[in-house]
């Protein structure tokens, strides 16, 4: 079984984004695990250890993040969806934030 972790950068500031709540879920909606970005962007701990193959999505409160910040936004939340394929790998999903966009890859 895969394990997960997630990073968000803001770009617009250029450090990790604190305080962005994340959701983990199957692709049918049902919540996994959830957490909040640390200080350095990330969170600890989402979900169970360990994923089974399949397909997930993990759910960023952008707009919560940039409304805390007096910040004007257009995407009230990212979901990014992926692919659990091979279960003996790790599976790190970063996403690059700012007020107006984000981009997201497949990271190490």
């Amino acid at each position: 079984m895969g394990t997960l972790s997630t990073h968000v950068l803001d770009t617009s500031l250029g450090r990790p984004a604190a305080g962005v709540g994340v959701v983990l879920e199957s692709v049918d909606g049902t919540a996994i695990g959830d957490g909040v970005t640390d200080g350095d962007g990330r969170v600890g701990t989402i979900g169970p250890e360990r994923l089974a193959a399949g397909d997930y999505q993990l759910r960023f409160a952008s707009g919560a993040y940039f409304a805390a910040r007096d910040t004007e936004a257009f995407y009230p939340e990212v979901v990014v969806v992926f692919t659990i394929a091979e279960e003996a790998q790790h599976y790190h999903v970063p996403v690059l934030l700012n007020p107006f966009g984000y981009s997201t890859y497949r990271g190490s």
